[in-house]
C-alpha cells in the first residue's frame, strides 16, 4: 500500500494534524503516514512549494501527497487531484502545484467528491482524506471528478544574467537561518566556469569569493557560500544564523559578479 504524506500550515499545537491522521487510519488501519512539514508559514504557497519540491521525489512512486495550504475551495481555486512524475497530489489549485512541479502533470482531476460533514472549514479531514484513501486502495482517480487541462500557474522568480553578473534573489530561509538563493549550480557553472567571482549582498563589505563544499570548510561564525542538496546557492554562517547576522530576508538581492582576473574561485 502506498505512503500518504501530509504538509500543512497548521503547526503542532492544535488538533488538526491528529484529526487528519485519525481519519486516515480509521479508513486504512496500518497505512504509513509521513509528515513532510506542519510548520509552513500560514497561507504561504511559496514556502510550501520549496519544501515539497525538495522532498517529494525522495518518496517511492505512487506516494499520495495531501497538501493543506490555503485549501478552502472557491470557484477560482477548486480542489484537484494531480498526477505528476508518478506521484499524486491533493489540494486546492491555488498555484502551489505549478510551483512544485517542473513538468506538465500527467493528469488533473477537479474533485466532485462530497464532504464527510456539513462543515466547510476543514476540507483536508472531510474531503482530502477520502480521496487519498481511495487512491491508496489502488482505485482510479478518474472516478473522482472531471478532467482539467491545466493548473493555475504561478511563476518562479528566476535569476537573470546581465552584463557579466548573475542577479539572484533569496527564495527560502530554513530553520537554521541558512539562506537559499535562486541561482542554481548549473547556472553558476555555465556562467562563471573557472573565472574568479564575487558574491555580494546587502552591504559592500559582505562579499564571498569562493564556493566551499561544507559549512566546516570555514571557521565558526564565518560566512560562506555553497551549493546545497537542493541545487541552489546557499549563503550560510558556520554555526551561526546567516539571515539575522547578514540582514538577508526573503527577496533580498544576491548577485554574483564575474571578474576577469584575481579572486579565489572554487575550492
Amino acid at each position: 500500500m502506498p505512503v500518504i504524506t501530509l504538509t500543512s500550515d497548521w503547526g503542532l499545537t492544535d488538533h488538526y494534524v491528529a484529526a487528519v491522521k485519525g481519519a486516515i487510519l480509521s479508513r486504512l488501519p496500518g497505512i504509513v503516514i509521513v509528515d513532510i512539514s506542519h510548520q509552513i508559514r500560514h497561507f504561504d504557497i511559496k514556502h510550501a512549494s520549496f519544501v515539497i519540491r525538495n522532498a517529494f521525489r525522495q518518496f517511492p512512486e505512487g506516494t499520495i501527497h495531501i497538501v493543506a495550504i490555503d485549501s478552502v475551495e472557491s470557484l477560482r481555486h477548486p480542489h484537484v487531484i494531480v498526477k505528476a512524475e508518478g506521484h499524486y497530489f491533493i489540494g486546492a489549485d491555488n498555484g502551489l502545484f505549478s510551483l512544485i512541479l517542473d513538468k506538465e502533470p500527467e493528469k488533473i482531476i477537479v474533485m466532485q467528491v462530497p464532504q464527510d460533514t456539513g462543515y466547510f472549514t476543514f476540507p483536508t479531514r472531510d474531503r482530502f482524506v477520502k480521496v487519498a484513501c481511495h487512491l491508496a486502495e489502488g482505485k482510479s482517480m478518474d472516478s473522482l471528478g472531471e478532467p482539467a487541462e491545466k493548473l493555475l500557474e504561478k511563476l518562479h522568480i528566476n535569476a537573470a544574467i546581465e552584463n557579466g553578473m548573475i542577479k539572484g534573489r533569496v527564495i527560502y530561509i530554513d530553520s537554521y537561518e541558512n539562506v537559499f538563493v535562486n541561482i542554481t549550480e548549473q547556472m553558476f557553472h555555465e556562467t562563471v566556469g573557472n573565472k574568479p567571482f564575487t558574491i555580494n549582498f546587502k552591504r559592500a563589505d559582505y562579499n564571498i569569493r569562493k564556493i566551499v563544499q561544507a559549512y566546516g570548510d570555514v571557521p565558526e561564525v564565518e560566512m560562506c557560500a555553497l551549493f546545497s542538496s537542493t541545487g541552489y546557492l546557499q549563503i550560510a554562517v558556520n554555526r551561526g544564523k546567516a539571515s539575522s547576522l547578514l540582514g538577508l530576508i526573503m527577496d533580498s538581492a544576491v548577485n554574483i559578479i564575474v571578474e576577469e582576473e584575481g579572486g579565489e574561485g572554487i575550492v
